[in-house]
């Protein structure tokens, strides 16, 4: 067997491999606008106190079974950011996306666009 057959062989997988994850990232981007949609239309602006930030697996904070069972797995696997907020008289988990747990200050009151129990901006005010 000559070389180049192996190059072709190797180049053919490769390509392959390409075109999979092409289709593959434009099938997930295209989910990622539909939820982003779903969010956007479901947000309320709430104030929150905001108690304790914390990254942890989802088993280990306090959402409801059937919260926890709709969640893909690999969020099961990996630790989320979670918020430990008191919206009105109830003490609640939450979670939410990376750049607004990085904003979210700890112990202070912040007003935050809500959905569910998902927090998906934090709303700026006069400081």
């Amino acid at each position: 067997m000559e070389w180049y057959h192996l190059y072709i062989i190797f180049g053919a997988v490769a390509g392959a491999i390409g075109v999979g994850i092409y289709f593959l990232r434009k099938k997930f981007k295209k989910r990622m606008v539909d939820q982003q949609v779903l969010v956007d239309q479901h947000k309320v602006t709430v104030t929150i106190l905001v108690l304790e930030k914390r990254r942890d697996k989802i088993s280990n904070a306090s959402f409801p079974k059937a919260v926890v069972e709709k969640v893909p797995r690999i969020y099961k696997i990996k630790k989320i950011p979670i918020v430990k907020a008191k919206i009105g008289s109830q003490i609640v988990d939450l979670m939410c996306d990376e750049a607004v747990f990085d904003k979210l200050p700890d112990k202070k009151s912040v007003k935050v666009e809500l959905a569910g129990i998902f927090i998906a901006g934090i709303k700026q005010g006069k400081r």
